[in-house]
Formats: structure tokens, sequence, C-alpha cells
């Protein structure tokens, strides 16, 4: 069965946004309008709810975002113990578990994996709560070939989400999936980049890829508060090591 991907975001708000807004990259051209634009969904204007904006929306440069706050003093762990998952031959069609678990030590991230699939309207949806990722179900997954999509939020009114460090990945570090039957699957960042929704190179991030790679999405950039959405979104990219 083909898999359907989701069309552009239409504004719907987060489920669970508590009235967030979303504003989602430009509309792609051509043969790619199909394509699903993940981050779209995720750059909502948080910050909206709970009574006038929060003092993190203020701070747009790499270390006003990620080196100051007392809640980003994440200490980089031990990557996790575990049997590594070979990664499949590119021509065969090797089963894979579905992903359970992200870790990224070197951000402090360790969060539980929820299904993404898609909304009523084809877009894809996203987590309704902003401490947890989620993969996108109607892609590969973690592992298999191809391109496999995690997304999480940047941050919400509340303070910083479970992607709010993502953009300080560097390639060489490493981002590790844990599998429902126990494996753990190892992948190397290789790019990080920081793209405008009107620009956003939806082939690049969702296209086919001839072995397992992981794309890593969130929000970045300037939070433009009068349309409630951050301007830019944050790709990281990662090839499967073992």
């Amino acid at each position: 069965m083909g898999r359907r991907r989701p069309g552009p975001h239409t504004g719907q708000k987060m489920p669970g946004g508590r009235g967030a807004r979303h504003a989602g990259p430009g509309r792609p051209s051509g043969g790619l309008m199909r394509h699903p634009v993940a981050a779209a969904l995720l750059c909502g204007g948080l910050f909206a709810a709970g009574g006038g904006l929060g003092g993190l929306i203020l701070l747009t440069g790499p270390a006003a975002q990620y080196g100051t706050s007392p809640l980003l003093a994440a200490h980089p762990g031990r990557p996790p113990a575990g049997a590594a998952a070979a990664p499949p031959s590119p021509v065969t069609t090797a089963r894979v578990d579905r992903p359970v678990y992200l870790s990224i030590p070197v951000i402090g991230v360790r969060t539980r994996l929820i299904r993404l699939g898609l909304t009523a309207q084809g877009t894809l949806q996203v987590p309704a709560s902003t401490s947890v990722a989620g993969w996108y179900t109607g892609g590969p997954r973690p592992g298999q070939v191809g391109s496999a999509v995690i997304a999480g939020h940047i941050d919400s009114y509340l303070g910083p989400g479970v992607f709010f460090r993502l953009r300080l990945l560097r390639p060489g570090d490493r981002v590790y999936i844990r599998q429902a039957g126990g494996k753990l699957a190892v992948f190397r960042v290789y790019a990080e980049h920081s793209y405008r929704k009107d620009h956003f190179p939806t082939q690049r991030v969702y296209g086919p890829a001839p072995d397992p790679e992981l794309r890593l999405i969130t929000c970045g950039g300037t939070f433009d508060a009068a349309i409630g959405s951050y301007l830019n979104n944050v790709v990281v990219y990662a090839a499967q090591i073992r």
C-alpha cells in the first residue's frame, strides 16, 4: 500500500495547544505539493496563551536561546546501553521494529516517541505535548531505508520544549533510537540547517534516501509575535552507522 503524504499546512490549531496559532512555510510548487511539511505544524504562537508573551521569544541569538537559562542546564549523558541494530541492506526490505525512545545525550534529549499520522486535512499531526517527540508513521521507520522523520516542539509559554537545543547539534554527534524489540539504532549527525519557511527544501528533507537516515525537525530563528510563529525551521540530518 502506498504511503499517503501530508499536504501543506492550512492553519489549524495544535491539539491541546490552548489557542496556539500556526503559520507554515510557503506552498511548494510543481511536483512537491503533496510532500509533507512537518515543520509548518511545529511553529505556532504557543506563547500567546497564559496571559502574555513569554520572555523566551525575545531571545533570538544562539547564546540567548541556548546558553543562559537555568532550564537548559542539560548535562550530556552516556549513550544508552543495548545491542546495536545493524542497518538493513538498501536492496532488502528487512523488517524494522517501531521506534519507541529517542536519546541525544549531547543536548540532553531523552523522550519516548509517539506516533504522528495525518489530520483530517491531510497535514502532519504534531505532538500534543511539547515534552515529547513523535515519528511520522507514513514514512520509513528509523532504521529503514529512506528519510525517517521525527518532529518536536521548540518551546511553549511554559518554557523549553523537547527540541529546544536541536540547533546545537553538529556533525559527528550521535542520535540513538530504541526500537520496540529492544535493539538500538545509532545515527551520526552530518548536517544541521535553518531554513526560512517560505524557502523550505521539501524534496531535500522528505525525499528518498539510499540508506537509513533521520530528519529531526523543529522551529527556529526569530519569533514573530504578530503572526504567532517562528520564521525558520531547523532540520538536523543524520545517517545510521550501526
